[in-house]
């Protein structure tokens, strides 16, 4: 669903060093994405661009506060929710 290369465009990372870390990181995010929407099947590439865009959101998320500690509070991203709404299922 994304690619490596898109990933690092949106993290703005230009270096090989951290690409199995970046990997991880998709494939947990589309997991984690696939899983808050309830979709019946894996994501792919047929995800419409809103889960798409949820998706690089999250790696960034994932990226950007890969430590444990933070100097700052974390709070909910409300465009992480609002992205998915209309593509979740409740059960």
């Amino acid at each position: 669903m994304l690619t490596l290369p898109e990933v690092k465009l949106h993290c703005r990372i230009d270096h090989a060093e951290e690409d199995a870390l970046l990997s991880a990181m998709i494939d947990a995010a589309v997991a984690s994405v696939g899983d808050y929407i309830n979709a019946p099947e894996p994501l792919d590439a047929t995800a419409p661009a809103p889960v798409k865009a949820a998706c690089l959101l999250l790696v960034g998320d994932l990226y950007s506060n890969r430590e444990a500690l933070v100097e700052r509070p974390l709070s909910k991203n409300p465009t992480f929710e609002r992205l998915l709404a209309p593509y979740r299922v409740y059960a």
